[in-house]
């Protein structure tokens, strides 16, 4: 696959997994589409990427806003013809005991993850189908192994492997490459806008960032597989190894899991 001059949506792209995908994308060639729910966090993006000599637009778009994911696709095909590649990045995590947790994150957990897949991916889909193109969703190792805690989004990550899986085999004939990316822990802000019990931000991550995979990585890491037309992508040692085990020793990984997350600070099991 050439990604050059190819058309790249990528949603939730002002910060973190999402604005490297961008540079990295850009910097390949693509002329790059970018989406978040932030005016200010998207200019300013559109802006440094801009500077790097990319060819780039973006619109504010809430993922889980049906409507407002039609309009942002009918944006792009306005501006730069149609659509090659959708990279579905756009997520939000939580962090709370199912039993404490209001339904309302759960929910609120749910329509951006999973549904803003389904939506952007619903409305890119016939010219991704047309231009024989590719989709990605950005997963998650919780999309293989439930952690505790984070109920809501393992939830939305093992419904997005389950939808892109069933359409890979709904499009494979037609020319569609479906790419299901799982980064380990990775360095950004998503543990720190990780929804609490009530909804609120937790606002400090409760792991050691700097000992976590970059952005960076993860970006070309997916730029890589993308080229090669990787069915999946899982990233990191330990990330790998959960998924192996998980699916030969699942009864130990419960006992192992809680151990682990049950170390991390603040942890709703102390």
């Amino acid at each position: 696959m050439d990604i050059n001059n190819k058309v790249v949506i990528i949603t939730g792209a002002t910060s973190g997994i999402g604005a490297a995908c961008a540079r990295t994308f850009g910097k390949a060639g693509a002329r790059v589409w970018i989406t978040g729910r932030s005016q200010i966090k998207l200019d300013e993006t559109l802006l440094m990427l801009q500077r790097e000599g990319i060819t780039c637009g973006g619109v504010v778009c809430d993922a889980a806003d049906s409507e407002q994911n039609e309009q942002m696709v009918k944006e792009v095909c306005q501006k730069f013809g149609g659509v090659d590649v959708l990279i579905n990045n756009a997520g939000i995590s939580m962090r709370a005991l199912f039993r404490d947790l209001n339904l309302s994150v759960f929910h609120q957990v749910m329509d951006i993850n999973f549904w803003g897949t389904v939506y952007a991916t619903k409305f890119c889909l016939e010219e991704i189908i047309k231009n024989k193109g590719a989709i990605v969703g950005v997963s998650s190792i919780n999309g293989f192994r439930g952690t505790p805690a984070r109920t809501a989004y393992t939830a939305s990550k093992y419904a997005m492997n389950g939808f892109l899986e069933a359409l890979r085999t709904e499009v494979m004939k037609l020319g569609v490459h479906v790419l299901v990316v799982c980064p380990g822990f990775t360095a950004s802000n998503i543990r720190n806008k990780a929804l609490t019990a009530d909804g609120t931000p937790q606002k400090e991550s409760p792991r050691d960032e700097e000992q976590m995979m970059t952005a960076d990585e993860v970006a070309q890491a997916l730029l890589k597989a993308l080229l090669k037309r990787k069915r999946d992508l899982v990233l990191t040692r330990q990330g790998k190894l959960a998924s192996f085990l998980n699916k030969w020793i699942p009864g130990i990984m419960d006992q192992v899991v809680y151990n682990h997350m049950a170390k991390e600070k603040d942890s709703p099991f102390n």
